[in-house]
């Protein structure tokens, strides 16, 4: 799967052990924009070093779930979206213009004298 959007805050990279963790949070360019958390592990934290805040990005992420039962017994589900692959897009989102003249020069071809007009004015 694959979100897209701008970078609204990068975290520092945490340390638990062994475990390392850093996310970043992307502002999605929808109608109503949604702020996702996405997180990078291990040797995936490193990828966020070359990113700044607000700078367009494609993130190819896997959706993560776990089932937790507290003392009490109750049992929660918890989600997390996480980060394997992050890559800039460009700013640019519309085409570059066309030279709509020399275009039609180059794929229009009249040869008409002045006698094969035959238009009636």
């Amino acid at each position: 799967m694959e979100i897209t959007g701008t970078i609204k805050k990068i975290g520092e990279t945490q340390t638990f052990g062994n475990f390392k963790k850093r996310e970043v949070v992307v502002t999605t360019d929808e109608q109503y924009p949604q702020f996702l958390l996405v997180e990078f592990t291990q040797d995936k934290t490193d990828l966020l070093n070359n990113y700044n805040i607000g700078e367009p990005v494609k993130i190819s992420i896997n959706l993560r779930g776990r089932e937790w039962v507290s003392p009490q017994g109750e049992t929660k589900y918890f989600n997390s979206i996480q980060g394997w692959r992050i890559e800039k897009l460009n700013n640019t989102s519309t085409p570059p213009p066309i030279d709509t003249v020399q275009e039609f020069e180059t794929t229009t071809d009249f040869n008409l004298s002045e006698d094969e007009d035959d238009l009636p004015f």
